[in-house]
């Protein structure tokens, strides 16, 4: 029996839809299923979309661990919404898996990771507490060396000096420093395209335009423009 192609757009989405309706992500016999394709094809494609940066999987295993902007482990981003809850990998993550459900949520986390809990609300598409920062440490052309530790340190503060104090308590160097909203904003478009079948990773280009449209002109944004994918 033929099966449609399995391009990295049809298998990333069908992995996040999966993840939407379930909470969890589908396993490789799932997506077999889903996809009428043999399982070693799956597999394969799986490491494919690795190669291409549109997931991450589990050491020696084609287990999703994350594909952005959700984590399949437990993170210090829980994103809500009445009947269900996610993990997102960062706070810009989190703002991503909000921005893919498109309904209420409260994502909780907690400030800097080391301080007191918050919730933030997303309500009819906007963000109720708007007097929060994310910090990004890592130049986004280090993103994906270690990308789970790159999203790891994308946190949610109260003030840029709560950064500074961070940035030394914990010698993490200091990186941009944004206000929600605006991660917000960026979140929408970032995300916007993802449960396309026909989704691509922005190239690099494209990424830069993005970031200037959005005012993202500190350091840890420059990237090399090309059309290789970011």
């Amino acid at each position: 029996m033929t099966h449609a192609p399995l391009t990295h757009g049809l298998l990333h989405a069908t992995i996040l839809e999966h993840i939407i309706k379930n909470e969890f992500a589908p396993e490789v016999s799932e997506l077999a299923a889903t996809l009428n394709t043999p399982e070693l094809e799956i597999v394969n494609a799986l490491n494919a979309l690795q190669d291409y940066h549109g997931v991450v999987l589990h050491p020696n295993q084609p287990k999703i661990w994350v594909i952005h902007p959700f984590s399949l482990a437990p993170t210090s981003f829980t994103v809500r919404t009445n009947d269900k809850a996610y993990w997102g990998n960062c706070a810009w993550c989190s703002l991503g898996v909000a921005a893919l459900l498109d309904q209420d949520v409260t994502i909780r986390t907690m400030l800097g990771a080391d301080r007191h809990q918050v919730d933030i609300h997303i309500k009819d598409g906007e963000i109720v507490e708007q007097d929060y920062y994310i910090h990004f440490p890592i130049p986004m052309t280090k993103a994906w060396d270690n990308v789970i530790y790159t999203c790891s340190t994308m946190l949610l503060f109260e003030s840029e000096t709560d950064v500074d104090r961070w940035s030394t308590q914990h010698r993490i160097a200091r990186g941009d420093v944004q206000p929600i909203q605006n991660i917000w904003n960026f979140a929408k478009v970032w995300y916007g395209n993802h449960l396309n079948p026909k989704w691509e990773k922005w190239t690099n280009q494209q990424a830069i335009d993005l970031f200037q449209q959005f005012g993202l002109t500190h350091d840890v944004w420059h990237i090399p423009s090309s059309d290789e994918r970011f």
